[in-house]
């Protein structure tokens, strides 16, 4: 009885450590971009604020937001966005549906950025700090922490909106 409990009680702590060996794995460490920001480990559970598709370099969007971010937005609190908002966008290739030619479905995934809200220690950016990881190798974009001016740069025409693109999907 002893020993059966014994090869019970070691073949659960192998067990146990093979799942924690798997979690390891799947949770791999990912470089921080060149300003410091760290890729947010829970954004695969928010939610979807808004989706988008560009035509000029075809490619398709989803908009997930933290909890913050997704309150704001479903109040209208985004002029400006409160701090501690975090909006996540995943970036995929236009491909063809196989079996449905008029319909396009995400691809190879182009990249994870990221806008975080913090007025204060992101101040020369107006308020927002800026990341982005390319292909699912999640390798951070930029030589050095001067790229977030970049990415502001081209968010200047949504200056009006806090400097945000998106426009909260409405839903029923």
């Amino acid at each position: 009885m002893v020993r059966q409990s014994a090869i019970k009680t070691m073949l659960l702590g192998s067990a146990l450590l093979v799942m924690s060996s798997q979690t390891v794995l799947a949770e791999k460490m990912v470089t921080p971009a060149p300003n410091g920001i760290q890729i947010p480990k829970d954004y695969k559970n928010w939610q979807m604020i808004a989706v988008s598709h560009r035509t000029d370099n075809q490619t398709l969007r989803v908009i997930l937001g933290n909890p913050i971010a997704v309150k704001a937005a479903k109040n209208g609190n985004t002029k400006p966005w409160p701090d501690g908002a975090i909006l996540a966008k995943i970036v995929w290739k236009d491909t063809d549906h196989l079996l449905w030619q008029a319909a396009t479905v995400p691809g190879a995934l182009i990249h994870a950025e990221f806008m975080m809200k913090d007025s204060k220690k992101f101040a020369t950016t107006e308020g927002w700090g800026f990341s982005r990881w390319s292909g699912m190798e999640q390798k951070p974009y930029g030589k050095d922490a001067a790229f977030a001016f970049e990415c502001l740069n081209c968010h200047q025409p949504a200056k009006a909106n806090d400097y945000v693109f998106t426009r909260s999907a409405q839903l029923p």
